[in-house]
């Protein structure tokens, strides 16, 4: 998925380094924890840290990947879909049978660089005419060992292997899919379970020295279902979850010097509930209402650990105007939170706030292919457990974070049925974001006690624009697709520091993914192009910090054959074409050029 979300405009992907390396999302630099990420429509979430790991989820089994700034716009929607300030929605595959057919069946196995093997199998099927099975099991397994090239301090070029990269990851879904009189109803399990090692940052000045033998057990497990059902004027949507994480961390200084001794469980739970409903008044209007329920737990064997949890209880009140050309939608938001402590008075105090939204769409010629959007948002972010209560760290009396967002932007498409230009698409977006009260970590006494506190005012000021086009010429067809963000994302925390006004750290001031999709009888032949400009990987933009640009540049090439009834499709991809030596985050160093080879068989 994380693959998938990089060619969005105004997105950062922080992956830390290679295959095992943790892969999280940035929306127009709001920071993680400000991105919802939704799979079939309910959140996926992390009470502790606040960050969802991309690399947990394949498109293997997903139907689409979307990304909306501001918030989803359609109705019947819980209240968590207005609950963050950008959101990621992953749609798994909804069966279907053509033909008459019971069953769909796919098997897949794809192998490549770094010992990476990686089997899937997908198994649909026809319960009776309104309910349908999905299964889907994928194992993946690399040892995660990569050469790449780097520039010693004072010194000269060189080539070392990345170290205890290894990954073993099992990932199992099923899913119950059915229809119901003017309505729907799905339900899903989710089970994940893997073992990796954490290569860590690589320090130049003494390469070798620093082993990084960090180990990390996960443990997934989530069932969710919900429910819609309309009846004439009056639409409903009930959902619900249940999950349960389990992480284990196991640092060792026996195995690298670098370290403190580290061995520790954690365990948290999370239970949901959701109830959205829409009232139509008329044609052109409709009122929605929303509530959600929240109860998380976290544990751990620390010290002095509070053993928290969490009530969240989250009210949405929208409304939406259509006319012919114009569209008008407003929404207020109510979060509550309150936390509760074993020990008394260890808790922070409950928060409650009010957020509005108000978005606009407007036609404003003739010609409908021409649409002005704007929208402004305000949202908060309450302190993650861990921001809280974790020992020797946390700090009970963190505020929340605000954001604010103004965005107006355009949207260009027209198409043709005949001659070599069939289609072309353009979309511009400029923004203003506004993060106060940032939450960043402080040192305390020592190097390893640190603090949590608010300091930060994060201003934001960008530009998104993509542009696309679908070509044809006798056999063949071509799309080609460019994205492009500019950003200046500025710290405005403390004005008596040097660093005042400076581009926080690890944003690009530009970046930018084409795409290029040809099709010739049977052949699929794609190439893309990720380019990140320069950075800088602290707060104070100096020599020192500064990162230069990097870009990879990768190429497939597949096609499906006939075997009888049923159907063998290969797929060759050939990534980073010209051994680019990059680093996404400094010191995690990235693959060089690596191969995988994926074979699907069909029934």
């Amino acid at each position: 998925v994380a693959d998938a979300i990089r060619y969005f405009s105004g997105v950062q992907i922080k992956d830390y380094g290679g295959i095992g390396g943790l892969k999280t999302i940035n929306v127009r630099s709001m920071g993680t924890q400000h991105v919802g990420v939704f799979y079939d429509g309910i959140q996926l979430g992390n009470a502790q840290n606040g960050q969802i790991d991309l690399g947990k989820y394949s498109l293997e089994n997903m139907e689409s990947v979307t990304l909306y700034n501001g918030q989803k716009g359609t109705a019947v929607q819980s209240a968590k879909d207005y609950a963050s300030a950008s959101a990621v929605y992953l749609r798994s595959r909804t069966p279907v049978f053509q033909g008459g057919r019971r069953t769909n069946f796919k098997a897949t196995l794809a192998g490549g660089s770094f010992g990476t093997v990686n089997p899937s199998v997908l198994w649909e099927q026809r319960l009776g005419e309104r309910v349908s099975n999905s299964f889907n099991a994928e194992y993946l397994y690399t040892t995660g060992r990569y050469k790449f090239s780097y520039r010693k301090k004072d010194g000269y070029d060189t080539t070392a292997v990345r170290q205890n990269g290894d990954v073993r990851a099992l990932r199992i879904e099923e899913g119950l899919h059915g229809r119901i009189p003017d309505g729907s109803w799905k339900m899903k399990l989710y089970f994940y379970d893997s073992e990796r090692g954490y290569p860590g940052a690589f320090v130049r000045e003494e390469p070798g020295k620093f082993r990084h033998e960090d180990r990390q057990w996960d443990t997934d497990f989530f069932a969710q279902g919900s429910l819609y059902k309309e009846w004439g004027d009056w639409h409903l949507n009930a959902s619900f979850k249940y999950a349960y994480d389990y992480l284990h961390y196991l640092s060792d200084p026996r195995l690298d010097v670098s370290t403190m001794y580290v061995d520790n469980h954690y365990r948290q739970q999370e239970a949901y509930a959701s109830l959205a409903q829409e009232y139509k008044i008329n044609g052109w209007w409709d009122v929605d209402l929303a509530a959600d329920y929240q109860f998380n737990t976290l544990d751990a064997d620390l010290v002095n650990f509070v053993y928290p949890s969490r009530h969240t209880v989250l009210t949405a009140l929208s409304t939406s105007l259509r006319w012919e050309k114009l569209k008008l939608q407003g929404s207020v938001l109510h979060t509550f939170v309150a936390d509760r402590a074993r020990e008394a008075g260890a808790a922070a105090e409950s928060r409650h706030h009010w957020t509005p939204t108000a978005v606009l769409q407007l036609i404003p010629f003739r010609d409908k292919n021409f649409t002005i959007r704007a929208f402004y948002k305000r949202i908060f972010r309450m302190p993650t457990l861990n921001d809280l209560y974790y020992t020797f760290i946390g700090n009970k009396y963190l505020k929340p974070e605000f954001t604010t967002q103004y965005d107006v932007g355009a949207t260009w498409e027209k198409s043709w049925t005949k001659g070599f230009l069939r289609n072309i698409d353009c979309t511009f977006d400029a923004y203003y974001n506004e993060v106060e009260n940032k939450i960043i970590a402080m040192p305390a006494s020592n190097q390893f006690q640190w603090t949590m506190v608010n300091l930060g005012l994060v201003q934001i000021r960008g530009i998104d624009a993509a542009a696309g086009t679908q070509l044809a010429l006798g056999p063949v067809s071509a799309n080609v697709r460019i994205t492009y963000t500019f950003q200046k994302a500025q710290d405005f925390t403390d004005p008596s520091s040097p660093w005042y006004g400076g581009q926080i750290s690890s944003t690009p001031s530009a970046s930018g993914a084409p795409t290029l999709g040809i099709d010739w009888k049977g052949w699929h032949l794609n190439y893309s192009f990720i380019y990140t400009g320069e950075r800088y990987e602290a707060v104070a933009n100096i020599p020192e910090n500064h990162a230069q640009p990097w870009y990879t540049s990768d190429l497939s090439l597949s096609r499906a054959f006939a075997l009888g009834a049923h159907q063998l499709k290969g797929t060759l991809e050939v990534n980073n074409i010209f051994n680019q030596q990059y680093e996404v985050v400094q010191c995690y160093p990235m693959p060089g050029t690596n191969f995988r080879l994926i074979l699907s068989w069909i029934l």
